[in-house]
């Protein structure tokens, strides 16, 4: 997988220096260097970027004021001087955080999370778009489509894929891993020990799903994004 960048800063010896980064790093192919958010933002909503290395001080429009107008798709890492601006470029959806001076080190480290988060939300296009998965049990790749998935249950270093005919999957894998691919929010973690596939929820009873004879706990963890979506199906 290649992933298209940009680089943003108004110090030509930064920018330089990310450039020389880039070209070395062979996931990553430079699409265009600018020297302020001006410049640039022609051409990134003519031509978007996947990833964007943005510098949050910079004259007429700041990085972090730019990230609030970029398209969702494009993804940043900040750039800056100045420590202080971490959580603000966090707050802001920031993929990641480097501080100049940057070593090739500290940027592979970046770069590489964001080839993680790229190829997960590949994965997750792949399974909403084909509505199966394949999974192994007993050496054996077994096909689970995301339709008859009612909840999924960690035990151990297994998880056991629920169906809505009562079939039961087993499968030698994480919760994380899953909760990670599969497509949110259809899919949602309730519990470290579950998954739910929340088009299936029929009943909610003081903070449990109910499938039948079996309550789904909504831990405190993950209580506010499965409660948003459960509040947003709600009438009255």
């Amino acid at each position: 997988m290649i992933i298209t960048c940009a680089i943003i800063d108004d110090e030509p010896l930064a920018a330089g220096l990310l450039e020389s980064y880039v070209k070395k790093t062979p996931y990553l192919s430079l699409q265009g260097t600018y020297n302020s958010a001006i410049q640039a933002m022609k051409n990134l909503r003519e031509d978007p970027v996947q990833l964007l290395f943005l510098d949050v001080q910079m004259p007429e429009l700041s990085g972090l004021e730019f990230s609030k107008v970029l398209p969702k798709s494009i993804k940043v890492i900040f750039t800056t001087a100045f420590s202080q601006y971490a959580l603000d470029g966090f707050k802001a959806n920031a993929l990641d955080y480097l501080l100049k001076p940057i070593s090739y080190e500290d940027f592979l480290k970046s770069t590489d999370k964001a080839y993680e988060w790229f190829s997960i939300c590949m994965k997750q296009d792949v399974y909403k778009r084909d509505r199966f998965m394949l999974v192994k049990s007993d050496y054996k790749l077994l096909r689970v489509g995301l339709d008859d998935i009612l909840y999924i249950e960690g035990e151990k270093d297994y998880v056991s894929f629920v169906m809505k005919n009562g079939e039961k999957v087993m499968s030698l894998m994480s919760m994380k891993k899953l909760d990670d691919f599969l497509p949110k929010p259809e899919f949602l973690r309730t519990h470290r020990s579950f998954i739910v596939h929340m088009p299936e929820v029929q009943l909610v009873d003081r903070f449990r799903i109910v499938f039948g004879d079996v309550y789904v706990p909504i831990s405190e963890n993950y209580k506010e994004e499965v409660l948003a979506y459960l509040n947003q199906h709600t009438l009255g």
